[in-house]
């Protein structure tokens, strides 16, 4: 039996919720959300999900306790629950940004299992791509976490000090494709098309750029090449948005993304 509890119902942590229960991997019942404020949860509740304030309380039955909370609330949300943590039936998976499996079993102790995951928000229509480490869990219960992501998207396992280039290209990632995709809609009305219909037509393109590369196991170059005739219009725009440091700024958002990521923690 699953019985999972979510520390930390924000954005995450309900997507991660609803995507496990869209899929069928558990049903609302076998998942306690927690947050400060019950009143926040009262549609979670409504569709049969447990929720409590009392996070010593909430994770008493559980075999795997997520926790989703900012990196700043993680210190006090970590010495609350450490008496009841039960290092023998218990899994802890820490999805927040720049927290090490260490940090986690500092304050837990060293016994306890320790799985870092980070999704992203595509979670809640199960297209997270989500990145699994871990310094200390069992290879089984490593499969049991990934499996579990597995059901809201793509997983992959990484060594553990890649994890915060990982929130950096996927989980902050997502903001910076709808960025993309806004900026291409915004292209779209200037050069004649309404918003709703420019904003449809940008976001199939990048669905279907995606799609092409993931099912055809294509580089973006290969296919960018299919599409760039000579003296055409697509080479045009492309080198006009290169001089104008298209790639370059992409790049140097990630990497700073990353740096940030690596202290939230300790700020």
């Amino acid at each position: 039996m699953n019985k999972i509890t979510i520390i930390g119902s924000g954005n995450i942590g309900l997507s991660l919720a609803k995507g496990l229960v869209n899929k069928a991997y558990c049903k609302a019942e076998d998942i306690t959300l927690t947050r400060r404020s019950l009143k926040s949860l009262s549609e979670e509740a409504a569709k049969g999900f447990k929720v409590s304030d009392n996070n010593k309380v909430a994770i008493y039955d559980a075999n795997v306790i997520v926790l989703a909370v900012l990196p700043q609330q993680l210190k006090k949300v970590l010495d609350e629950i450490a008496p009841a943590v039960s290092p023998e039936k218990q899994i802890v998976v820490s999805v927040v940004s720049g927290v090490t499996c260490a940090d986690v079993r500092e304050k837990l102790g060293n016994n306890v299992q320790v799985i870092r995951a980070m999704p992203n928000t595509a979670i809640a229509i199960g297209q997270s791509m989500t990145c699994v480490a871990s310094d200390n869990a069992s290879d089984e219960q490593v499969d049991r976490v990934t499996r579990m992501f597995e059901t809201v998207g793509a997983v992959v396992t990484i060594n553990e000090d890649l994890m915060t280039s990982a929130t950096a290209l996927c989980a902050c990632g997502i903001a910076f494709f709808l960025r993309a995709i806004r900026a291409a809609s915004q292209g779209g009305v200037e050069i004649g098309f309404h918003a709703h219909d420019a904003l449809k037509m940008a976001v199939q393109t990048a669905k279907g750029a995606a799609d092409l590369l993931l099912q055809t196991q294509s580089h973006p170059e290969g296919e960018i090449d299919k599409v760039t005739s000579p003296k055409g219009c697509t080479i045009a725009g492309l080198n006009e948005m290169e001089h104008n440091g298209f790639s370059s700024a992409f790049i140097k958002g990630i990497k700073l993304s990353a740096r940030k990521a690596g202290g939230l923690y300790n700020d």
